[in-house]
């Protein structure tokens, strides 16, 4: 499904989401902090409710299929950010960034990445609308993806070890450590990185290469700009939060990353079938739910499991 937006609707949303990044940073976060569990629920909570109000808000303006589509693509990208996540936990431990500087970092990364997206998806869409082709590259690359993430047996991605990332710290002379919260420091006449503008290199580089998996796969759900924008706008804007509230627990979501790549084979044959086979928008959001809620319900009993019982001796919990 596919429709025209008018400006006052690109605006409109454009406007609210500048609103609510004004009110989290200007107003709100005025002192770097490092945030608590309960502020992180919060903040989760909120941006997961304004996406399902919006939600509503596609429903009832453009039907209940359109609705139904953004609903499974902020879903899809919402799944496929948890190993953002763990991206997010990799870099600042090897870089050495405190909590009190995170989501200083988090806050430009997100909002850079934004920028990001909106250029490939708008570069997406005028694909799809002149080459029809496209689409089996598309889906192509979905069902690639997915395989490689269930043979990847649970191996977690490092940036910061990739030659991209040696290739910058040759090329930007850099502080040996943190400069308070400066992400570029003047001495001796030049400028010089810190720590924390390598790391927020390191998450816009990683946000890029998660999104060519992500945007074709809400493309699958989808062909409507829109829709694929402010479903991957909300997924991104809540993962600072998300951040803060999972980053002890995200390791233990084992069976995640196997039902994110049955989604990701799951859109891409959707896709590719697209010609001969209309799969109503209720279909997939329910699919879609169904494989990423067994994931979600099977690492939690594995969890459950391998944790040792509140009452077990001290050397045997030291053991486990």
């Amino acid at each position: 499904m596919c429709m025209r937006h008018t400006a006052l609707e690109w605006l409109g949303f454009l406007g609210l989401i500048l609103a609510m990044l004004a009110l989290d940073l200007g107003v709100l976060r005025r002192r770097d902090h490092a945030v608590r569990p309960g502020e992180a629920l919060g903040w989760s909570a909120a941006w997961v409710s304004l996406a399902l109000a919006f939600g509503g808000y596609v429903w009832a303006r453009f039907g209940s299929e359109a609705g139904l589509e953004y609903l499974t693509g902020y879903l899809i990208e919402k799944s496929l950010s948890v190993d953002n996540l763990l991206v997010f936990v990799v870099v600042f431990g090897a870089l050495g960034i405190p909590a009190l500087h995170q989501h200083r970092v988090l806050f430009w990364g997100i909002l850079s990445a934004l920028v990001l997206r909106g250029a490939m998806i708008a570069a997406g869409a005028a694909l799809l609308d002149r080459l029809h082709g496209v689409i089996y590259a598309f889906s192509g690359l979905l069902i690639l993806t997915g395989a490689k993430l269930l043979l990847a047996r649970g191996a977690v991605a490092r940036p910061e070890e990739s030659a991209a990332f040696r290739l910058l710290r040759r090329a930007i002379p850099a502080t040996p450590g943190l400069e308070g919260r400066a992400f570029l420091v003047r001495r001796g006449g030049a400028w010089l990185a810190t720590p924390l503008f390598l790391a927020l290199v390191l998450i816009e580089v990683s946000d890029v290469l998660f999104a060519v998996d992500s945007i074709p796969a809400v493309f699958a759900v989808t062909r409507d700009p829109y829709v694929v924008f402010t479903s991957n706008v909300f997924a991104i804007l809540g993962l600072r939060s998300l951040y803060f509230l999972l980053a002890g627990w995200v390791v233990r979501f084992t069976y995640l990353r196997p039902s994110l790549a049955l989604v990701l084979v799951f859109v891409g044959v959707k896709m590719a079938l697209s010609d001969v086979v209309s799969l109503h928008a209720a279909a997939s959001l329910g699919v879609t739910a169904a494989i990423l809620g067994a994931g979600v319900v099977a690492s939690l009993v594995r969890s459950r499991r391998a944790a040792p019982p509140a009452d077990a001796p001290p050397r045997q919990r030291e053991a486990t």
